[in-house]
């Protein structure tokens, strides 16, 4: 698949949901740990019916209601990190949909597919946090998915409907074909203060919270901080 093209498709090979439990840190509860579901899943515009979220102030919400990971990417991080037995099947990542074939240089934000019978659309890119990182239990793999820019995507659910293991994702929309993700997290971690690139971007429609982020940059001519995110630990002033 190409970033480039006008349809697309590709077969889910898992859907994964979970369950918000106690986590790693004292006071912390995540549902990161997604195991795979046999049979049709009802899609709302919240997400899968039966996934939930641990933390609903960063996690879950109409924009971010299905996350997307690609299994291309775990031969890579079998390179990267070695056999760790997270990688041994889907879910390491605490994705909802795993494929086969599309990965971020083929997704454009804003893009609408059909996900089984519902009808979805990539809101953003996702952020990775210092959970990814406590699961593996290595200590800057939250920072390796963000430099990487294996980070997967979110959608969120413009028709309710239905989805399965084997159904296909088909690509009927492709509304900003020059901004595929890959060149959306190019400039959101590697490229971060190139003014002209920024302008273009902020006329997309973006999330509330990437608009934020963007026109802060702009106005300040910096980037954010990215260690609590990355650590669970605020930075020091």
């Amino acid at each position: 698949m190409n970033a480039t093209t006008t349809s697309a498709t590709c077969l889910i090979d898992d859907v994964l949901v979970g369950k918000a439990v106690p986590f790693t840190r004292a006071g912390s509860v995540s549902a990161i740990a997604k195991v795979s579901v046999r049979g049709p899943q009802r899609v709302t515009p919240l997400g899968l019916a039966s996934d939930q979220q641990g933390d609903l102030r960063v996690h879950g919400g109409p924009d971010k209601a299905i996350h997307h990971y690609p299994h291309d990417h775990y031969a890579l991080w079998r390179e990267d990190i070695g056999p760790h037995p997270l990688l041994a099947r889907a879910g390491a990542f605490g994705e909802n949909i795993s494929t086969t074939g599309m990965i971020e240089a083929d997704v454009c934000l804003g893009d609408r597919f059909r996900l089984g019978s519902a009808l979805v659309e990539v809101s953003q890119s996702r952020q990775p946090c210092w959970k990814l990182s406590d699961r593996f239990g290595i200590a800057d793999m939250a920072r390796r998915v963000q430099d990487t820019g294996r980070t997967g995507w979110y959608y969120r659910v413009i028709e309710a409907g239905q989805v399965q293991q084997g159904d296909a994702i088909v690509l009927e929309a492709r509304p900003h074909p020059a901004w595929p993700l890959s060149r959306f997290i190019d400039l959101l971690y590697q490229r971060a203060i190139e003014v002209d690139l920024l302008y273009d971007l902020l006329a997309l429609p973006l999330v509330p919270s990437w608009r934020t982020l963007f026109e802060r940059r702009l106005e300040r001519g910096t980037v954010e901080n990215w260690q609590k995110r990355l650590t669970g630990i605020a930075p020091v002033d």
